[in-house]
């Protein structure tokens, strides 16, 4: 880095403030002070404000992504023979798709370093997904990360302290100055954590809907935008999908009953949006890593994988080697159950016009299932089961969804469901796909 000439932190405060740009010398400065501990939060937390509300171009998100990336180590995998991608979702309710990707994917003959986060606010995290399963350990070193990758072509772990340490103070530190939900930021703080990975490309699922945090498509479009614009300024083959979040994905939300319903879908059964959505990410990242240019072919593989039990097995064979009990994959009742069960009743006769899936998410935490502070512990057995989703038809008193509790009373859902009395038309699941990556 050639630092700049009498760099001082008010001046990149200042610039940034009145909206003018600042260089990548500045930003990587300002970058690396702050992770070695030489610049204090105050004045940090001064310079996301200005960001946040300045925002920042296209440059600068790239520079300050790159930064963040070369604040710890970037993993080297070039020894692997096979092309390395990943799969990175902006968070849902409902959201385990990652689950059933890393195994299929890998099934598939590529190579899926995948390091993953925890649960945000109403959305889930894979972590605490992975942590439902008895003995699973996500808190692995480089090296363990590595041989594991050289075993089976697929491991799912936690941010290590030597990757993009950056953003682990930056991330602490927007979450308590309410500057999270910038894009740029966003865009800095996922893609610094995945292109450390050692990745050649990656899949992003950017959510969008009522249980998303890009609550409109304009929104989420434009981060998606960014995301891909910035991987392909660094070299990576990118594709963003925009998907829909205005319903929970699939119909379990909370960490063991969603680990049972990947378990379903790596089976050929569960929930049909769900099924379809894994097959259309997987379909992506096998073109991302050059195993297909067709799209439609790629679909087919996805399929192929699963229905012959190579992605189960693989799955299994990834869980044995992070410590998890293999038995659950075979027999899923050995994961953590609820003590207590309500089905939540509806109100009303006729169809299903809308759900509130910040709701659902947000009732999920309140019973444990998720962080409304971060040193809270999880309960991995509590969440929701919908049996109804937008379009269907339900008679009075018939079941909407079902609440697994412990010991936190279990929160009114009725209000979460919208009704009408003729049937909607459901949104599209996929809703744009943006890439510059030729397919047939």
């Amino acid at each position: 880095m050639n630092m700049p000439a009498a760099f001082r932190v008010i001046d990149v405060i200042r610039k940034k403030r009145d909206g003018e740009e600042l260089s990548p010398d500045e930003i990587e400065a300002l970058v690396r002070g702050y992770t070695r501990g030489d610049i204090p939060d105050y004045q940090v937390s001064a310079w996301l404000m200005a960001a946040f509300l300045r925002g920042l171009n296209r440059s600068e998100t790239a520079a300050l992504t790159e930064a963040m990336l070369h604040s710890g180590e970037v993993l080297d995998l070039s020894d692997f023979p096979a092309a390395k991608v990943d799969k990175h979702s902006t968070g849902g309710v409902g959201d385990k798709t990652s689950l059933v990707l890393a195994p299929l994917v890998a099934a598939g003959g590529l190579i899926v370093p995948m390091i993953s986060g925890r649960g945000l606010g109403h959305t889930g995290g894979t972590l605490d997904k992975l942590e439902s399963i008895p003995g699973f350990n996500v808190n692995l070193s480089i090296a363990r990360f590595r041989e594991v990758l050289k075993a089976c072509g697929c491991c799912m772990i936690g941010q290590t302290a030597e990757i993009a340490p950056a953003d682990k103070k930056l991330y602490a530190l927007r979450d308590v100055t309410g500057t999270v939900e910038s894009p740029f930021l966003i865009c800095a703080s996922i893609m610094s954590k995945k292109l450390a990975e050692g990745i050649d490309g990656l899949v992003l699922d950017v959510k969008t809907g009522s249980g998303a945090f890009m609550k409109t498509e304009e929104e989420a479009t434009f981060l998606a935008e960014l995301l891909v614009e910035t991987g392909e300024r660094m070299g990576k083959k990118m594709v963003a999908l925009l998907t829909d979040m205005d319903q929970p994905l699939g119909l379990a939300v909370g960490n063991s009953l969603e680990v049972k319903e990947i378990l379903q879908v790596l089976r050929g059964e569960g929930p049909e949006d769900l099924r379809e959505l894994c097959k259309e990410l997987a379909a992506w990242m096998f073109v991302v890593g050059g195993r297909s240019t067709n799209l439609a072919a790629a679909k087919e593989l996805a399929q192929e994988l699963i229905q012959s039990g190579e992605a189960l097995a693989k799955f299994r064979q990834m869980v044995e080697l992070q410590g998890g009990d293999p038995e659950t994959i075979d027999n899923p009742s050995l994961l953590p159950k609820a003590q207590h069960s309500l089905d939540v009743l509806s109100p009303q006769a006729g169809y299903i016009t809308a759900i509130d899936s910040e709701a659902i998410g947000r009732a999920c935490v309140m019973l444990g299932g998720g962080r409304e502070k971060k040193e809270d512990s999880i309960d991995p057995a509590v969440g929701i089961v919908i049996h109804k989703k937008v379009s269907d038809r339900v008679a009075h008193r018939e079941p909407l969804c079902t609440i697994h509790y412990d010991d936190r009373p279990p929160v009114p859902l009725e209000p979460s469901f919208e009704f009408g009395d003729s049937m909607p038309v459901p949104n599209r699941l996929i809703r744009r796909v943006i890439s510059k990556i030729p397919v047939g």
